[in-house]
């Protein structure tokens, strides 16, 4: 048998177990750096297979890094297993919470760090079964969706003498590689400080907080005239006062500023501090800025990607069942009019063909679609980035729910939970297995990765975002 088989072998065995872990996690949703029992089920998945694992890296107590093999080359498999807050849902077509107002899995991370996993231990099992050298990491990232994980653990050096990484994440479409690539960002909450008065008796002694906010707001607003095409700047305030006859001392802002570029962000951002500036010239009040996170785009790696596309056409399809295309015609039931051509839109920035109008019949994408070679930035972001940055880094997707239904809606939680969530996961486990082992005995394949990846980079050394003293919050 080859190693591939030994793959296929091993996670045709596993798969009941991994989909059993997948639905524990879904069942029991944990917001980011909350995933205590998230991480702790897949790190005692690990440690049973004999990797060995270090839990808390990088300051985080929901960061794990598990290692098996010696020496290179060296391959790291990327998990998240963070939920997203008020998205309880059953596995249903309507919206019916599990548990009113509790977090749900609205991005399908449940699957993402199992699909990771199976792929892990499927490595590990065929190189040890036919005596490979090489070392198979598993990181257990957590919060994904606030954008902290890999980016503290990129500051902690975790990811720097890898040879290559793997990612995926639940999508619509199947496909890997490509020139596809995400925004790069900051995260950030601006206190503005100002005096309490009585707003009736006497204003004037007052200097208003939250005057100071909406004046920000209100410079911002102009500045999006004035920025790179694809950027993206948006804000809520989280703090605004505590009652009507109090001129407000205190209120906060949370904004997100995004581009394409690292550069394109640190300039927009530096323009927006000087807004800030200005609105408290403006007000006679004072202010501060706490920096959340901020992360890289995605920097594509074809060398690695069109590996991963050769697997996926390896193992083809999902296997959808008649039960799964019912459930998602279902879930498209209760989708808005034009949200389903949207979607399809979407689908053709990342593929070569699109998805055709006879698929859009079809509500799951059941074959392999070819990924897109011009480059995109698509207008998201993650903490993925910023690995790619550090080592030649691919991603694949594959169909985890209806095409339309939302990232980070109820209706992905009820795919996620699903039949359809987990043969997605299971096609990403055995496509990222392949990949891991051959990336394990195909030199000239890593050479071809590193050098693209040196070429993309032009020099530059990766810097981390987030100031030297931040902590994850």
């Amino acid at each position: 048998m080859t190693l591939g088989d030994d793959v296929l072998g091993y996670l045709d065995a596993k798969e009941d177990r991994l989909v059993d872990l997948a639905r524990d996690i879904w069942q029991h949703p944990e917001v980011a750096l909350q995933e205590h029992r998230s991480s702790r089920l897949i790190a005692d998945e690990l440690t049973g297979a004999g990797f060995s694992v270090e839990m808390g890296v990088a300051e985080l107590p929901t960061a794990f890094v598990a290692a098996w093999g010696q020496g290179k080359p060296k391959i790291g498999i990327l998990g998240e297993y963070d939920a997203l807050p008020g998205l309880s849902q059953k596995v249903s077509a309507t919206k019916e919470p599990l548990e009113q107002g509790a977090p749900g899995h609205g991005c399908g991370h449940n699957l993402l760090g199992v699909a990771s996993l199976g792929a892990a231990l499927a490595a590990k099992a065929a190189m040890e079964k036919q005596g490979i050298e090489g070392t198979i990491r598993y990181y257990g990232c957590p919060a994904e969706e606030t954008l902290i994980g890999k980016i503290f653990m990129a500051r902690a050096g975790v990811f720097d003498d890898l040879d290559a990484c793997l990612a995926w994440h639940p999508g619509y479409v199947n496909s890997a590689g490509g020139q596809v690539s995400s925004l790069a960002m900051n995260s950030f909450r601006v206190n503005f400080h100002g005096v309490a008065a009585h707003a009736g008796a006497n204003p004037q002694a007052g200097r208003s907080a939250l005057d100071a906010a909406h004046l920000m707001d209100v410079g911002v607003n102009y500045l999006r005239e004035h920025v790179v095409q694809n950027a993206r700047i948006h804000g809520v305030i989280t703090d605004g006062g505590r009652a009507p006859n109090i001129v407000p001392p205190y209120a906060q802002v949370w904004y997100f500023v995004r581009a394409p570029r690292r550069a394109q962000v640190k300039e927009i951002y530096s323009r927006v501090l000087e807004i800030v500036k200005g609105a408290c010239l403006m007000t006679g009040t004072t202010h501060d800025v706490d920096f959340v996170t901020g992360c890289y785009g995605l920097l594509p790696n074809e060398a690695i990607g069109d590996l991963m596309q050769g697997k996926l056409r390896q193992v083809g399809g999902p296997g959808f069942g008649d039960h799964e295309r019912e459930f998602a015609k279902q879930l498209q039931g209760s989708l808005p009019p034009g949200v389903i051509r949207t979607d399809a839109d979407a689908a053709l920035k990342v593929s070569r063909h699109g998805v055709s109008e006879q698929e859009l019949g079809n509500p799951l994408c059941e074959g392999i679609v070819e990924p897109r070679r011009e480059y995109c930035a698509l207008p998201y972001s993650t903490d993925v980035g910023d690995v790619s940055h550090i080592t030649p880094t691919a991603s694949l997707s594959t169909c985890c729910h209806a095409l339309g239904i939302p990232l980070h809606s109820w209706q992905f939680v009820a795919a996620a939970g699903s039949g359809i969530g987990f043969a997605g996961m299971m096609l990403a486990a055995r496509a990222m297995g392949l990949t891991a082992v051959d990336l394990q005995t195909r030199p000239k394949v890593l050479k071809a990765a590193r050098d693209e990846f040196e070429e993309r980079i032009q020099g530059e050394t990766y810097v981390s975002p987030l100031p030297v003293k931040s902590v994850p919050r």
